[in-house]
């Protein structure tokens, strides 16, 4: 049985409308797509795909479901094909099926359907006891806020009316450290296992008593896509740090897949097409009491691919809202980064920057909605806000500066996956180098999914003669530069237990090139190194390697292609390790491991 959470992941990775795409033409309508059933025969549409809810439904025949039940459906294909479907097209490597069964031979089809499906049921009431721990907290929370002067106080100096207050179900954690029991009989938790610390409402503290985790502080509820509870937020009222303290990662809350105030936004989202993100709980309360709805705030992390993913799945245009100081700078330029290879041509994200020592809870109670609005309205394009930032890196008047102009947009250019803004993009960056796009393209030798055109009037493919794997780049670069060897990492190359030939004939490699003295590698050609394999079973596919127009193109950054062949490598080991984490129980991890798996998740 795959895991559950693999399942809630891969479906958050993909979007359906995609998935439909490929087997049906959809329509555009309103803020849905619409067909002709491909279940029951129809002459007027009455299929609907809802992008932000990630789900379809015939008004005609009733069938439903998600981008599984889908392909299941429409295709033929069973549950466990169907997902590795999906993972194929997100890039995620299939987990170890969970065993359900025994596998002794004379178990039948019926006793393993029984089982499966009682796992199933187990699973559902587990996540269920769950959202319930967490709407009691939620509750409790709200009504403590009644009875805490200081915190209603607080509330009102930062502007917060009560009918706000109780849209975004504020509430108030006492100060106590085991407030909680008063709520959950069973708060004494007697292992990690229990649920109340796999809500993370509760901290276990090896060898003494658990408490409270949120401990006065201002409470915001964190609800998913489907208006469920996942997690809080708390602000704390005192010089207690930090000053905002999310839940931790659990079952139901993982920071970089959520976004604070989605499900409310998301009608107001679709009605505009515009989606506003700003950084805090208060930027979210205060803009949407001043009638800004269409706002949602990243919990505490930078932003994600899976933030993008849903964020244009409500609407066709992203603002970023960042303070106009040195950290907001840095933050946009780490979401610019995120969001390129997301970008579709018809798609658009932009970057507000706030006046000097204004958030946008601030300069909305201050300035009020129609200024704001007005901001909004100048926000900087993403190509603007890409170009202006590589620009002020150097100096565009001297040829030196222009040539860092280029490579620094290598990489970025690199990413573009949306084939006529990477088009006009080029053409920008080629004008602040004051060099022919053309020529600008016949230097960007870095590997890109897409092609970017070669002309405007018709697209040609950029050649690359063999697929390239980090194992097959590093082989080249070794029969180029045999030097190369000594700036390997060799334990990132063991921690990778990939096999392959290719990571076979890189380590036979490096055992040769090891033993040799600097003067001696100086000396080496590809003719030279060839002759050590003359008896390998490896020779045919280095013939193959050295025999690439890629290596024999002279005028190709060698450097470049390292560093990039190095940091393919951290990502295969970042995924493995993330994969070997997630298939173990959360409750079997430690708490360094659970940091890990955190770190891993957000870099």
């Amino acid at each position: 049985m795959i895991a559950q959470s693999f399942i809630q992941e891969l479906l958050d990775r993909i979007d359906i409308v995609d998935i439909v795409t490929q087997h049906l033409q959809l329509k555009k309508a309103g803020a849905n797509f619409t067909a002709c059933c491909p279940f029951h025969s129809e002459k007027t549409p009455s299929f609907t795909v809802n992008s932000a809810k990630q789900f379809y439904h015939c008004f005609g025949c009733g069938r439903h479901g998600n981008a599984i039940n889908f392909l299941m459906e429409h295709t033929g294909a069973n549950f466990v094909e169907a997902v590795e479907t999906l993972a194929a097209r997100a890039g995620m490597q299939m987990p170890a099926q969970e065993n359900t069964v025994s596998a002794a031979s004379n178990v039948n089809n019926d006793s393993i359907n029984k089982t499966t499906s009682k796992v199933i049921d187990e699973k559902k009431r587990a996540l269920s006891d769950l959202y319930e721990r967490m709407e009691q907290a939620a509750r409790f929370y709200r009504a403590q806020l009644k009875h805490s002067e200081q915190a209603i106080a607080y509330l009102k100096k930062r502007g917060v009316s009560g009918q706000t207050a109780l849209r975004f179900e504020i509430g108030y954690a006492p100060a106590g450290w085991q407030n909680l029991a008063a709520v959950f009989t069973d708060y004494p938790a007697r292992n990690a296992e229990h649920v109340l610390i796999q809500t993370g409402l509760i901290v276990a503290h090896d060898g003494k008593k658990n408490y409270d985790r949120f401990r006065h502080r201002i409470i915001f509820p964190i609800r998913n896509y489907k208006n469920k509870i996942v997690g809080f937020g708390g602000r704390s009222l005192d010089n207690q740090e930090p000053k905002y303290l999310n839940s931790p990662e659990t079952p139901l809350f993982i920071k970089g897949r959520e976004l604070y105030n989605l499900a409310a936004a998301g009608f107001a989202i679709r009605k505009v097409n515009r989606v506003v993100v700003v950084e805090g709980y208060m930027d979210v309360v205060m803009l949407t009491q001043h009638g800004v709805e269409n706002v949602v705030a990243t919990l505490g992390t930078a932003t994600t691919p899976t933030h993008i993913q849903k964020l244009f799945r409500y609407a066709d245009e992203v603002v970023f809202c960042f303070d106009g100081d040195a950290a907001g700078v840095k933050a946009a330029w780490r979401a610019l980064e995120t969001s390129l290879p997301k970008l579709k041509d018809e798609k658009v994200i932009k970057f507000l920057f706030l006046p000097e020592r204004e958030d946008p809870d601030s300069y909305v109670r201050k300035y009020g909605t129609d200024r704001f609005d007005a901001l909004l309205q100048k926000a900087q394009p993403l190509s603007v806000f890409l170009c202006e930032e590589l620009s002020n890196r150097v100096n565009l008047n001297i040829s030196e500066g222009r040539a860092q102009l280029i490579q620094q947009a290598k990489p970025l250019l690199a990413q573009i996956n949306a084939p006529i803004f990477g088009l006009m993009l080029v053409k920008r960056i080629a004008e602040l180098a004051r060099i022919d796009p053309q020529q600008l393209i016949a230097l960007l030798k870095t590997d890109q999914r897409n092609q970017l055109p070669l002309s405007g009037a018709r697209v040609k493919n950029m050649s690359r003669s063999l697929s390239v794997t980090p194992y097959r780049r590093l082989i080249q670069i070794l029969l180029c530069v045999p030097t190369y060897v000594n700036e390997l990492d060799m334990a990132l190359l063991k921690s990778n237990e990939e096999q392959s030939e290719e990571k076979s004939l890189l380590m036979s490699l490096i055992d040769f090139l090891a033993t040799l003295p600097r003067s001696v590698m100086d000396e080496l050609n590809v003719g030279t190194i060839m002759l050590q394999f003359d008896q390998a079973t490896q020779r045919t596919l280095l013939e193959q390697l050295s025999q690439d127009s890629h290596i024999q193109n002279n005028s190709w950054d060698i450097d470049a292609e390292f560093t990039g062949a190095v940091a393919c490598l951290r990502e295969i080991r970042r995924k493995s390790r993330i994969t070997e984490l997630h298939n173990r129980p959360l409750a079997s991890l430690t708490l360094e491991e659970k940091k890990e798996l955190r770190q891993l998740m957000l870099s």
